[in-house]
């Protein structure tokens, strides 16, 4: 598969930054595989973490029994410990989840490295590259089910951030619904109106707009009917999920039906770099998220 201009940008970054990135699926021939290909392209140094054992030293020790989290930490857990070495600085980025659900991932990350400062919340977004080279973000499609608004808000914030940080774009950010400007109503449709305000007033300068529904904010015909003068309809790039069930769902056919390449979930909100993958994650995959981790490391 040949690279498009957002492959190339992580790939350079990469190069030019040197972290070390620990891959926690060490038991996982295809994490091996993609270690010896990071390696051999020089986007990261690679550690693979097999058992818990060998990497448990002093510096993981005192991160695990400084942590909050402490009696919740399993220093026998090879996942725990690959977390706990991007807490200690001995590597730059974590990549788990070919061998482990999402939830696993997710606790390991807030047990042991924690949320970063101002940040009460961990979330998820998924990045695709379409069949055209256009990169799309999606949130929250993996983390957070049942959000309120608040943390709707916060999951629109930080992807947008992620966006912006992955791909070089501004990022515009459709709160989606089954309802576009009051065509409908009802309590989700509320939850989501509720949450775009939130969004303009914690970020006054990010371009957001809600409630839309998918076509009217992503295609230019439908947004000059549904939602006439919005800043965000028509051209969306970031699109916030009411909860985990529709995102979920979206994000799977989008990668399916669409042929999108998609990467993530993506973590957001956390005090180092971790990076889940999919359990069906190929060994291109893998490679391409601890290139975004290595990229977001630095």
């Amino acid at each position: 598969m040949g690279l498009n201009p957002v492959d190339e940008r992580w790939r350079a970054a990469a190069r030019g930054a040197h972290v070390r990135v620990v891959l926690a699926d060490g038991i996982d021939e295809r994490a091996a595989a993609a270690a010896r290909r990071l390696e051999a392209e020089g986007l990261a140094e690679v550690v693979l973490v097999h058992a818990a054992a060998p990497f448990r030293s002093a510096a993981v020790r005192a991160q695990a029994e400084a942590s909050a989290w402490r009696e919740r930490i399993d220093l026998d857990d090879p996942l725990h410990v690959a977390a706990l070495m991007v807490a200690a600085g001995e590597a730059g980025a974590c990549v788990a989840g070919a061998s482990r659900p999402t939830p696993d991932v997710v606790r390991a990350a807030l047990f042991c490295v924690g949320t970063a400062p101002g940040v009460d919340l961990i979330s998820s977004s998924f990045l695709f590259v379409l069949p055209d080279g256009t990169a799309i973000t999606y949130g929250d499609c993996g983390v957070v089910p049942e959000p309120d608004a608040g943390q709707l808000a916060s999951i629109a914030i930080a992807s947008a951030a992620t966006h912006a940080q992955l791909t070089g774009d501004e990022p515009r950010v459709a709160m989606l619904s089954y309802s576009t400007k009051g065509s409908a109503e009802g309590p989700g449709v509320e939850l989501v109106r509720t949450a775009t305000g939130l969004v303009r007033s914690r970020a006054p300068g990010l371009a957001v707009d809600g409630e839309l529904q998918f076509d009217a904010a992503w295609v230019p015909e439908v947004a000059a009917t549904k939602a006439p003068g919005s800043p965000v309809a028509g051209r969306a790039n970031v699109f916030v999920f009411p909860d985990l069930s529709a995102g979920n769902i979206a994000y799977k056919i989008t990668q399916r039906l669409a042929g999108a390449r998609a990467f993530g979930p993506l973590l957001q909100g956390t005090a180092g770099v971790i990076h889940d993958l999919s359990r069906g994650c190929s060994v291109d995959d893998i490679v391409t998220v601890a290139t975004i981790a290595a990229c977001q490391a630095v």
